[in-house]
């Protein structure tokens, strides 16, 4: 008589084994707490404001995980997308938008080339590599600008910011782009060769140098595509406001990583998913949302994205320990 299969037992440990069960269970108490502490949280015009909000910070997340799960960091990229816009704003007004929008992927890829470079060619660490960068893209930044805030005018640098409707649901065409870059993201790492060299390269270098898999070629591509996210996400962000500020997002960087991480992405590499920094981008822009409404201080609410990013990298570290 054949025995019946065993039933599953659920433990913490079986959750900290799944990297998005706890990030969508964390979305869901956020929503259901705000929804029943505020009234207008789950409104259809706040829950679009919160997508919107989400868009810059969303996209440049996308480039931080494929980084994160190299084994690497990126603390250049918000500095990367500021740069961008900058670029952007005075070439339009020179050479026309078209041309603008090409200049700049072509700046921004440079720069994420540049990052690419250093850590291959010169064996650096990412940190201290992408450390050194943001200061000096910040500071070109300051100089191209000087320190002056640039006007862009209504037009294909503005379009992302458009809005339209979906039912009775308003969003913008920003929101699309950054749902499709999640999309194609999250294919190439699932359903090509190249994703599969990328988990491979974080979760154990040595094992992919011995099957075959061209480690620098790996790393200069990752860096070099998220240079072009970061060029993406400019044109974002001119879309959310139609001014370059070469002061804008200057916590941009931490705001990735802290996505990255409470989306379940190990800080190690080899680990998570883009859909799971969606999940984190999401938690932070609800948690934002939520306690703005609920006439909760910006301190303390920087406090509590603190405290949730130590939270996940723990949950991350005693999934690492239950799997050896």
């Amino acid at each position: 008589m054949a025995k019946a299969p065993p039933q599953r037992r659920f433990s913490f440990s079986s959750i900290v084994r799944q990297p998005l069960l706890g990030p969508l269970a964390a979305l869901l108490l956020a929503v259901i707490v705000f929804s029943l502490i505020t009234d207008s949280f789950l409104r259809p015009q706040n829950l679009s404001l919160i997508l919107q909000q989400s868009v810059v910070i969303g996209i440049l997340a996308v480039g931080q995980t494929l980084v994160i799960l190299t084994g690497g960091i990126d603390l250049s990229i918000g500095a990367v997308a500021v740069l961008g816009t900058i670029v952007m704003a005075k070439v339009a007004g020179a050479s026309g938008a078209v041309t603008a929008l090409l200049v700049v992927l072509v700046v921004c890829a440079f720069a994420g080339l540049i990052n690419g470079t250093l850590v291959t060619a010169l064996q650096l660490p990412p940190f201290i590599v992408t450390l050194g960068t943001f200061t000096i893209l910040y500071s070109a930044t300051q100089l191209l600008a000087g320190s002056a805030t640039y006007q862009v005018e209504q037009g294909p640098l503005t379009f992302l910011g458009k809005t339209f409707k979906i039912g009775t649901f308003t969003t913008t065409y920003g929101v699309v782009v950054m749902l499709l870059v999640y999309v194609v993201a999250w294919y190439a790492l699932t359903q090509t060769a190249g994703g599969r060299h990328v988990y491979a390269v974080g979760g154990s270098p040595e094992s992919a140098r011995l099957s075959g898999i061209k480690s620098p070629r790996v790393l200069l591509s990752v860096y070099l595509i998220t240079g072009v996210i970061a060029a993406i996400a400019a044109w974002a962000a001119l879309g959310r406001i139609p001014n370059a500020d070469p002061n804008a997002y200057q916590n941009a960087n931490l705001e990735t990583i802290t996505a990255v991480v409470i989306g379940g992405t190990s800080l190690f590499g080899g680990r998570g998913s883009v859909i799971g920094t969606l999940i984190g981008t999401l938690i932070v822009g609800v948690l934002r949302n939520g306690l703005t409404q609920a006439g909760v201080d910006n301190l303390y609410q920087n406090i509590a994205t603190g405290v949730l990013v130590i939270l996940a990298v723990t949950l991350d570290q005693v999934a690492r320990r239950r799997n050896r």
